[in-house]
């Protein structure tokens, strides 16, 4: 049996997290329709809703924001190592080392199979990632670290720790809203990763750490840092259209953030950031970087190419208009997003703990029938 490059079509888990209908342009979680939850709930419900597929009641919330709150703390010696690595080396790769280097100061890290255990450690891996993705924002601009506070939620916790300061609501719940819209995204390449390394028996810190590098690719995560860095290279609105003409008519067409390997439809969760994006671009009275987008996406909606093909922005397109009106370095776009879908990928995780080793077949095209001729011959 052959498939298409990319095992496109092929089925590989049976699933309860999240379903992607690319063709109507729906993403469900668990049953609830994503523009729901990005107006209604707080990332730890949706974690929450992950891992048992239901919502938790007002108890198990707060029971779920105080565990993931209070274990978020990492050790002296992560921090330690996080300050002896380059200011200028990528966010992702610092995310990366942190994060295996968590395993060694974990006392569950080898408890392979206690679901239970299991469920305890994504909680604390989750808080402890983003402050992982906080310091680093610090430590790279020569600050100490801030701790986490045991009375807020994570993208609270996430804004006090990288400004030390009382969050700012608008500021929180943009990063809230964007955590809930990239907390799962059915079998992507991450995730895949993350189940694939699972599959064999290994610790759920080793299947992170395995996704975090899938998503560090900029055809997967690193897609709004390139999506931003086009926007900066345009520069400003009245630029739009000549850039249009020079860059994408004529050349490969391809815009950074539009279009999507599963939707055929627009991405639901661009809809949501577009929104987001223009109150930020209110409130902050810089609404430059969100007129540039929404002019270049006006004019590709026009263009017969774009059209034909069925490409609309997708997430990563106004998600990096958020990040960066929030002040986000663009290299902190991807670990953000690494902070979101710990949720999903915990979820997947602990569902493969139970399934079999993921070992598909390749199909041998090479050379046969050569024969071995000595060095002094060839």
């Amino acid at each position: 049996m052959t498939t298409k490059g990319g095992l496109e079509g092929v089925v590989v888990a049976d699933v309860q997290t999240s379903h992607v209908d690319g063709e109507a342009g729906k993403l469900i979680y668990a049953g609830y329709m994503i523009e729901d939850l990005a107006e209604n709930a707080l990332f730890e419900e949706v974690f929450f809703l992950l891992h048992h597929i239901r919502l938790p009641n007002a108890e198990e919330l707060e029971a779920l924001r105080a565990d993931m709150a209070a274990g978020a703390a990492i050790p002296d010696a992560v921090i330690t190592l996080m300050k002896s690595m380059p200011k200028d080396a990528p966010a992702m790769a610092v995310v990366r080392t942190a994060t295996s280097m968590l395993s060694a100061y974990d006392p569950d890290a080898e408890n392979l199979t206690d679901k239970d255990v299991a469920r305890r450690k994504a909680i604390r891996m989750t808080g402890q990632v983003a402050t992982i993705c906080a310091a680093w924002v610090r430590i790279k601009n020569g600050k100490e670290p801030v701790a986490p506070r045991p009375d807020l939620n994570l993208s609270e916790n996430f804004i006090y720790m990288m400004t030390g300061e009382e969050p700012d609501e608008t500021a929180a719940a943009a990063i809230n809203v964007y955590l809930v819209l990239l907390a799962e995204h059915g079998m992507n390449a991450s995730t895949f990763a993350s189940r694939v390394v699972t599959a064999t028996g290994s610790d759920m810190h080793s299947a992170v750490v395995g996704a975090i590098g899938a998503l560090k690719g900029p055809s997967h995560g690193g897609a709004n840092a390139e999506a931003m860095k086009m926007f900066l290279d345009i520069g400003d609105p009245d630029k739009v259209e000549d850039w249009f003409q020079s860059e994408i008519k004529g050349k490969d067409r391809r815009i950074m953030g539009i279009g999507h390997r599963v939707y055929k439809a627009p991405d639901p969760r661009a809809g949501v950031l577009k929104m987001h994006a223009e109150r930020l671009a209110d409130a902050s009275g810089n609404s430059k970087w969100y007129e540039i987008a929404v002019k270049l996406e006006d004019a590709a909606r026009a263009d017969e190419y774009f059209i034909e093909r069925k490409l609309f922005p997708n997430v990563d397109y106004y998600s990096a208009i958020v990040l960066y009106t929030l002040h986000l370095d663009i290299d902190m776009f991807t670990p953000l997003f690494v902070m979101s879908r710990m949720a999903g990928w915990t979820a997947h995780i602990l569902d493969q703990m139970s399934g079999r080793l993921i070992r598909p077949k390749a199909q041998y095209v090479g050379p046969t029938g050569l024969s071995w001729t000595p060095v002094s011959e060839r």
